[in-house]
Order: structure tokens, then sequence, then C-alpha cells
């Protein structure tokens, strides 16, 4: 079975999780990351919030049987002439 030696370290690979480990202390808002954060925590799930509200009423899923519309409120019926 192996793996339990010394492993080899990689000095880039350090310096990577290096970097990654203290990015929170150099982080700064600019336009780009201020505009992230708006569409990521307000957009987003505003976007979300209004779609579902919006389609909620739209339509009725309980008691349909296979020929019926799913719409809460049923579309005219199509006049044969």
């Amino acid at each position: 079975m192996a793996g339990h030696g010394y492993t080899k370290l990689d000095p880039a690979v350090e310096r990577w999780n290096a970097m990654r480990e203290n990015a929170y202390k150099h982080f700064r808002f600019t336009s780009r990351t201020a505009w992230q954060s708006f569409a990521g925590l307000i957009l987003f799930p505003g976007a979300i919030y209004w779609l579902s509200s919006n389609q909620d009423t739209k339509w009725s899923w309980s008691g349909k049987l296979k020929n019926e519309s799913l719409a809460r409120i049923s579309p005219p019926a199509e006049s044969s002439d």
C-alpha cells in the first residue's frame, strides 16, 4: 500500500494555497465586484422570486385529469362555426 511516506511539496502549489487562504485580506469593492455582489445577492434572487410569484397563481395541479388544462382560469372553449 502506497502513500504512507513523505510527500514532496510543490512550491507553486504552496504559493497558490497561501494566496487563496489570504484572499479575503486583500479584497476591495471595485465597480466589478460591487456589480457581482448586487447581481448575486439582489438581482438574481429577486428575479427568481418574481418569476415564482408570477407563475404561482396561473397553474393548478391538484385533481387534474389527462385531458384537462392545468391553467387555473381555463381558456375559452373553441367554437366550431
